[in-house]
Formats: structure tokens, C-alpha cells, sequence
């Protein structure tokens, strides 16, 4: 009995992707299946960053196709490609950044910041081209956490290079100001300061631009909301309860103006001490599991209190960088697949596939 197209197809909707949760043909991750003979040969996309995922599905593609009867050489080209998704109607997309990701918490001190730096470098490090822009104008730590120093330039005068720091293009204020002024400006002045940073930054192709957003609900949030184009919003917030108070609201917010919610990551979520290897709940236990539950969105996983997050961070090596193989740095870089995953269930953009219509009087 001879192979067929068919055999394949049900040979590859055996085969389930971790990340997805989907078999490959029911994901539509299995395409240009070609048969000829005994020899099989399979293309399978995903569209996520995978550098990590791409050898384990490949093997797994290749064993389960060479236990088909009949079957001799078996070849599996297992790729990734990110797409642009769709953004809030009405809000123009930026041609070199396929997907912008908001990080957002509803109050300060929740461990946003460093959030946002490991989840933009755990994409990276999947094989993800991945820029930065520190919205949080008052308060810009991008810089420190990235380890860049110096300004940026501009070629022409008008627009600004990106710096980069462990291949992260990134912009923010604190690259133009000296770490001790403040930023004594009222809030037209800082939404503006944040559409510059945004689209006077010569970003270079990137597959997603993470934002890191101040804490709170203010004139950034709407200027974000009505001018920047989202492609969905992460919100990190502590177990507290005066956290996820804080963090519903600002949950809330994005919905209001019509950003989908990607999930929520719930930081600090345990402390396991150095010494004796006792684990304690120190900010509450399952708050942000059960939020997510409650306005039926994913929980994306918790992170430890660990006094060495904050030590990478605050030394310009953040955990992903510092320690790539740690167990910290595998939950970031879970959490980011996750988001990735979430995005590319999206419809995708189509605006910039379409030809531009003119109609002139002649």
C-alpha cells in the first residue's frame, strides 16, 4: 500500500505543538506536505519566536512520519514566522514594528519594569528581533536595567537610532537627561515626549516593541489607547490585595478602549529563603490566578520574590542575560512563548498588504 497525503495529515494531527496546545494540522502549523513514493517531505511554521521549541518538534515530526508503513527518508523543515497582528480600529500601524506588547501594572513598586526587560530578552533569546521603549517618562529605568549608557544619535537631525543593549533596540527619556533631574512636566508635554520616543525612533524591524508603562491610569494610558497601535496589553501585579485592586482597574482600562488583555503575571508570587529552603507566601497567595479567573483571561505564570532578580537588574544584566539557564529565566522565558502564542492566535494585520486607493478627477 503506497503512501498518501492523507496518511501524513493524520500522522502530523497526532502530534500536538507544547506551546500552542493545538495538533499541527488543526493549527495550521503543518503545510506543503509532499509525498513521493516512500519519501516524505513536511514544512512546519510557527508563529512564535521557538528557537528553543524547534529541534524537539522537528525530531518528534520526523519520528512519528518514519513509523508510518512504507515510509524511508522522512524531511521536516520546522521554522518560525511572526506576523503582525491587529491592532485598535482607527490607529495607524508603524511600518518597521509588526507588534506592540503593553506592560502595565495599576500601582508602582510591583516589579513591572523588570518584568518587561526579561520578557522583551526571553523573546530575544528565542530568536525574536525585539525593541524597548521606556514610556514611563517620570521614571525611566530601561537604561540602568539594559546596561546602556551614552545618547543616542541622529543621522538626520530629526529622528533618533535606537541604542541597543544585549540586542534590545531601546528608547527612552533617560538616554537624553541626567539620571538625577527630574522631569518636572505637565502631562501634554510627557504624551508628547512619548509619541516622539515612539515614532522618531528608527526602530529596525522589529517583531514586537515592548512598552513599559508607567504604573497607574493616566494621560499615557489614553495617549496609548487613542494613538499607539496595540497589539495587546500584559498586566503584572503582586498577590497583594492592594495590588490586584490597583491592577483591576487598570485591567479595566484596557478593555474600555478596546486593547485585548494577553494575560497577567503575578510577581513576587512566593519567597523560597537562601538558608534554609523555607517557602512563604509573604504578599498573599493565588491573587493573581484567581483575577485572571474572574475576568476570563490567561494567567501566565508567577515569578519568585528572589533577591537576585533585583541584583541582575539594578546591574544591567537582567536574569535572562545573567543566568540563561536558571529556573527564573526559564519561567520568563515560558511567560513570553505564552504572550508570543496569545498574539499569534490574533487576526492578523492586513492593512499594510493592500494597495492604497486613489480616486482623482481627471
Amino acid at each position: 500500500m503506497s503512501l498518501t497525503d492523507a496518511d501524513v495529515r493524520a500522522a502530523l494531527s497526532q502530534i500536538v505543538d507544547p506551546n500552542t496546545g493545538k495538533d499541527l494540522v488543526a493549527g495550521k502549523s503543518a503545510r506543503n506536505v509532499r509525498v513521493d513514493g516512500t519519501d516524505i517531505s513536511v514544512d512546519v511554521e510557527l508563529g512564535y519566536p521557538a528557537k528553543s521549541q524547534i529541534d524537539p518538534i522537528r525530531r518528534e515530526v520526523i519520528a512519528k512520519l518514519r513509523a508510518l508503513p512504507g515510509a524511508a527518508n522522512v524531511s521536516a523543515n520546522v521554522y518560525q514566522k511572526i506576523a503582525a497582528h491587529a491592532v485598535q480600529r482607527g490607529v495607524k500601524t508603524l511600518p518597521s514594528v509588526k507588534n506592540i506588547i503593553a506592560i502595565a501594572s495599576g500601582k508602582g513598586g510591583v516589579g513591572k519594569s523588570t518584568t518587561a526587560v526579561n520578557l522583551a530578552l526571553a523573546l530575544a533569546a528565542e530568536g525574536a528581533s525585539v525593541g524597548m521603549l521606556d514610556a514611563d517618562i517620570y521614571g525611566p529605568s530601561q537604561p540602568t536595567m539594559l546596561g546602556i549608557t551614552g545618547r543616542p544619535e541622529s543621522r538626520d537631525g530629526k529622528s533618533l537610532e535606537p541604542m541597543v543593549g544585549h540586542g534590545i533596540q531601546a528608547s527612552s527619556i533617560g538616554f537624553m537627561i541626567d539620571p538625577d533631574t527630574p522631569m518636572v512636566w505637565r502631562g501634554p508635554m510627557v504624551t508628547q515626549a512619548l509619541e516622539q520616543l515612539l515614532r522618531d525612533t528608527n526602530w529596525r524591524d522589529l517583531d514586537y516593541l515592548i512598552i513599559d508603562m508607567p504604573p497607574g491610569t493616566g494621560d499615557i494610558h489614553l495617549t496609548l489607547a487613542q494613538k499607539i497601535p496595540v497589539t495587546g496589553a500584559v498586566i503584572v501585579t503582586t498577590p497583594q490585595d492592594i495590588a490586584l485592586l490597583d491592577a483591576r482597574k487598570g485591567l479595566k482600562m484596557f478593555e474600555k478602549v478596546g486593547i485585548p488583555i494577553l494575560g497577567i503575571v503575578e510577581n513576587m508570587a512566593i519567597h523560597v529563603c537562601s538558608n534554609c529552603g523555607h517557602a512563604e507566601h509573604i504578599f498573599g497567595q493565588g491573587g493573581g490566578e484567581r483575577m485572571a479567573k474572574e475576568y476570563d483571561v490567561e494567567y501566565l505564570g508567577g515569578l519568585p520574590l528572589d533577591i537576585r532578580i533585583r541584583e541582575q537588574a539594578d546591574s544591567g544584566r537582567p536574569t535572562v542575560v545573567a543566568d540563561p539557564d536558571g529556573e527564573v529565566a526559564a519561567i520568563y522565558r515560558q511567560i513570553a512563548r505564552r504572550i508570543a502564542v496569545r498574539i499569534a492566535d490574533k487576526a492578523r494585520d492586513m492593512s499594510l498588504k493592500f494597495p492604497s486607493i486613489v480616486v482623482q478627477n481627471t
